[in-house]
């Protein structure tokens, strides 16, 4: 049993949260591995393998084209590399002499020459009946690349600022069906199957995934920025925003304030609209859609957008939607028991599952060791309710004040601890985030923020990016700013790849790490033996974790007058963590703190 793991001190020491870890890289030229290109071995190759590409006309400029080739032949393929200035004629010597299955054009000069350079290369193949059975790619400038789109023999286009995974879905049979378009994360957009979830994420295409969060004050504008977004390719997953009437009253609008329709998000009020909404997501890259769970009947919502829009996963999460943060009129016990049951229920359909809980308590300055603790408690239910693929959200820049050596070392203590609850049946994906207060009003500021952010983010080797726009600080994203806020991450993916420093291994990152692991483990010991007599496993009891919170073994300084929670707890930040201290301000360690706590979570 898990929890006896825990009070015994047997929450393995290890390190292995790399595990399965999708390093982030997004440079055009950069060689994959064959072992990740053989991966992807579910794709057919061309024909005959033969890829041959080269400038036409008096183009000079081979850079784009000849590390493209190289990248096809990492994957398996014979290539020709024509070189720079190729004329028609010699285009045409090489395609009838070999027969490429795939022939990539490149041209970046001034472009009222290439008209008349590409009606004489398709002319002349078609004279000689060379035409057909092959494919045609297209590199260059933008103006070039407005004039090639009008021929229809053209099936991609590249104009160098293409990621590796872009680039690669070109390569093989899925992406030259959607014209060089490969959807990131969604093989075919209308598809409801989640078994592959994980094996997409994690099979070298996607590296990261981004998701960002979207939803306007009205339906109409929320659909036609949907269709803007999924024409832009930059998003893999859309994660809606409903209002808050919607989130807490969906299925019973009698309840619902007019005067707050919008405020949060979008105002849904019918399944229909959700559906008008997915099927605004079936373009560009068809990206997948996910929304959070309602605050009230969670199974209900649940069952409604797997229905509606195949929810990518399930976002529900432990101790919140209740009393305790006022988006519900839920005990913290009640919301607990229905927040398993929801999270069992995806389990059960083999759907993914995000447990959206311990920045809630790091968005109320509790101190790490609590936050730490928590992400346990949140990924050991999941594990323990069936789940098989398991979204950990890390949520950095919380609190506001931490610094980002302290944030990093609870980043990986809490990775630390859950590797330990790995297995064949059992495994958590990385997803992190930039915090919503670090952000400032100032878009220019903010943009570099989250630039920043993303960067640190980096070295815990996420699978998913959860981008936060610039402009969350002062409104909602528009399309544009959640269209510009991925163009931003993605640029700081590709120019930190593989190769940036590693920031997790700096001495005090560390040493913070190691004593976060060891405090959280003081409180999880402590939570176990306090109610062993009350369940035999107390971390996934409903009751004993909302006695838990009662006695404060779980708190926060802003759940101060909480009917649910003490909010006695007092923390600061000390040398950029977040530390309880006691009434004097001295450091106050887990074995005192928790010391005396007991009796208060006591059942009356």
């Amino acid at each position: 049993m898990l929890t006896v793991a825990v009070c015994r001190q047997e929450i393995p020491e290890k390190s292995s949260f790399i595990k399965n870890a999708a390093p982030a890289v997004a440079v055009e030229n950069l060689i994959p591995d064959r072992e990740d290109i053989a991966m992807q071995n579910q794709s057919q190759i061309f024909k005959n393998s033969l890829i041959v590409g080269g400038a036409i006309g008096n183009c000079v400029h081979v850079a784009g084209v000849f590390n493209y080739l190289k990248l096809a032949e990492s994957a398996g393929y014979r290539t020709n590399f024509l070189g720079a200035a190729v004329p028609v004629s010699r285009w045409l010597q090489i395609i009838e002499k070999h027969d490429p299955a795939l022939v990539c054009l490149s041209y970046r000069l001034t472009p009222s020459a290439l008209p008349a350079l590409l009606e004489q290369f398709f002319h002349s193949l078609k004279e000689k009946g060379l035409l057909d059975n092959r494919l045609y790619y297209f590199g260059g400038t933008g103006p070039c690349l407005e004039v090639a789109r009008r021929y229809r023999r053209f099936s991609a286009f590249f104009q160098g600022e293409e990621d590796l995974p872009q680039l690669m879905a070109t390569l093989f049979e899925e992406g030259r069906r959607k014209g060089g378009g490969l959807p990131r994360l969604s093989l075919k957009g209308e598809s409801a199957d989640h078994s592959d979830f994980k094996e997409i994420i994690e099979s070298g295409r996607y590296r990261p995934a981004l998701r960002h969060h979207f939803g306007l004050p009205s339906l109409e504008q929320s659909i036609a920025g949907i269709e803007k977004i999924a024409e832009s390719g930059q998003v893999d997953i859309i994660s809606l925003a409903p209002d808050q009437n919607a989130q807490e009253f969906f299925f019973e609008p009698e309840k619902m304030d007019p005067g707050l329709d919008g405020t949060g998000g979008i105002p849904l009020r019918s399944e229909e609209e959700l559906i008008l909404l997915w099927r605004a997501a079936q373009r560009g890259n068809y990206p997948r859609l996910r929304i959070y769970s309602g605050t009230n009947n969670l199974l209900k919502w649940a069952e409604m957008s797997h229905r509606t829009i195949k929810n990518a996963w399930g976002t529900v999460p432990l101790f919140w939607y209740s009393v305790l943060d006022g988006r519900s009129r839920r005990s913290v016990e009640e919301a607990l028991a229905e927040n398993m049951q929801v999270i069992s229920w995806y389990a059960q359909r083999g759907i993914p599952v995000e447990i959206n809980e311990a920045h809630h308590w790091s968005l109320r300055e509790s101190p790490d060791t609590v936050a730490v603790a928590d992400f346990y408690i949140a990924a050991y239910n999941a594990r323990k309710l069936g789940v098989k693929t398991y979204i950990a959200q890390l949520m950095f820049n919380t609190p506001r004040l931490t610094s980002a050596k302290m944030d990093l070392a609870k980043m990986l203590a809490k990775l630390e601890l859950i590797a330990g609850l790995e297995d064949e049946n059992f495994t958590c994906l990385k997803q992190v985030r930039a915090g919503l207060t670090h952000f400032s009003i100032d878009p220019a500021v903010a943009k570099g923020q989250l630039a920043a952010s993303t960067l640190l983010s980096m070295a815990v080797k996420p699978q998913i990016i959860h981008v936060v726009s610039f402009s969350e600080a002062d409104h909602a994203a528009t399309p544009d700013e959640v269209i510009e806020s991925c163009k931003i991450v993605r640029g700081v993916l590709r120019s930190a790849g593989n190769e940036f420093p590693d920031f997790s291994i700096d001495p005090a990152v560390q040493e913070r790490k190691r004593h976060l692991v060891k405090e959280a483990k003081k409180l999880l010991r402590a939570l176990c033996e306090q109610y062993s007599d009350r369940a035999a496993d107390p971390l996934s009891d409903p009751a004993c974790l909302a006695l838990a919170v009662r006695a404060g073994f779980l708190d926060a300084p802003h759940l101060l007058n909480n009917p649910a929670a003490p909010g006695r707890i007092n923390t600061r930040p000390i040398d950029g963590g977040y530390d309880a201290v006691d009434g004097q301000g001295n450091l106050l360690d887990e074995a005192r703190r928790i010391k005396g706590l007991g009796a208060a979570g006591k059942p009356d």
